[in-house]
């Protein structure tokens, strides 16, 4: 037997009726011409579709006959929790595990039943200016927010906030919030360790400004930390600053390698690992006869590299697992504030070796 192919009328009126039973609208159902703009449909469809769901009696029109409404026995059912995801970057831009992180936890919150959506705007283009963050939580307007990679400002601000919100990475120790994120600190050690067992002492960490400045964040400090352990002498030089453009990521990497170039690179996220990467290929440096490579995160194009790449490797399970028995908890109205770390591990790979003797 041929499938039948849904009309626009049924669809929409599909639409309407999983929307109504899930609790999207309670009350007064809006206007024909603003419900039409909201599903990008004509009004024609929309007013056909309406008279299927009306019949169905999940619809009934007003006394005057003005408006419809959604009967008492559908507007006492739970609507699910709409769940907000705050991303730091535009979701293309993300790399690595960051992205594989994402995606699992929106998949995983709506495998819950909850209502899921990513963040028109993100914190890179509201220029992380807290104001304009908060205007734009604000008029969203959901019933729980996901922030990623949060300031400490910001998340400051919303541990203060009635909305319930999740920290995920970003800057949230001691604050009443919940969180989850990585402790990446004894990884960065680890591979600190082994760059100056093998001769290593001009040993530099590109990364953005965000987990260095006002201070760097833990990891960060575990890796400056061990390098003073070894006697090196500490500056700007090892965890330098620079404009976080393609072009400015260029001119870091031109100007460390005039003079007393690094020896070895530990460079943070996939995306800025893979862009040093090609730079230094430019520039006729070979890895790691000349320079070390490490890369703080993993994706799974680096499995195809050779040499293989030395890296920090974490699991995304257990970080969207813990997100949502937060959301469970959430939804069943009980104040959950846990904050959780998960261990990181350096694997060691081929991008690194021993100093390079001229």
């Amino acid at each position: 037997m041929p499938i039948r192919r849904l009309s626009l009328v049924e669809q929409t009126a599909g639409h309407l009726r999983e929307g109504l039973r899930a609790g999207r609208w309670r009350g007064q159902l809006p206007g024909v011409v603003r419900l039409s703009l909201e599903l990008g449909i004509s009004t024609h469809t929309l007013r056909a579709a309406l008279l299927v769901i009306e019949a169905e009696g999940l619809l009934a029109m007003s006394a005057d006959g003005r408006s419809r409404q959604v009967p008492e026995s559908l507007a006492r059912r739970k609507r699910p929790l709409r769940i907000g995801i705050l991303l730091s970057e535009p979701l293309a831009e993300e790399g690595g595990q960051s992205m594989e992180i994402y995606l699992a936890l929106h998949h995983a919150l709506e495998r819950e039943g909850f209502t899921v959506f990513f963040s028109q705007e993100t914190q890179a283009g509201l220029a992380h200016d807290v104001d304009h963050i908060a205007r734009y939580l604000k008029k969203a307007k959901p019933d729980a927010w996901v922030v990623t990679a949060g300031s400490r400002a910001l998340l400051e601000w919303c541990a203060v906030q009635p909305v319930p919100c999740m920290a995920l990475f970003g800057r949230r120790a001691g604050l009443p919030l919940a969180g989850v994120g990585l402790d990446k600190a004894p990884a960065f050690t680890e591979a600190t360790r082994q760059l100056l067992g093998l001769g290593h002492r001009r040993i530099v960490t590109i990364c953005r400004r965000l987990p260095r400045l006002p201070e760097p964040v833990a990891p960060l400090q575990a890796f400056l930390d061990e390098l003073a352990a070894h006697g090196c002498r500490m500056g700007g030089y090892h965890l330098p600053d620079w404009e976080e453009t393609p072009e400015g990521l260029e001119a870091l990497v031109e100007g460390l390698f005039r003079g007393a170039p690094p020896t070895a690179l530990i460079v943070d996220e996939v995306p800025l690992f893979v862009a040093v990467q090609q730079m230094l290929v430019e520039r006729h440096r070979r890895v790691p006869a000349q320079v070390s490579l490490v890369c703080t995160d993993f994706d799974a194009a680096l499995r195809w590299c050779r040499p293989t790449v030395a890296h920090i490797r974490w699991y995304s399970q257990p970080v969207v697992r813990r997100i949502v028995q937060w959301a469970i908890a959430t939804s069943r109205q009980k104040t959950d504030l846990k904050q959780t770390n998960f261990l990181a591990k350096f694997v060691p790979g081929g991008t690194i070796g021993p100093v390079w003797q001229a």
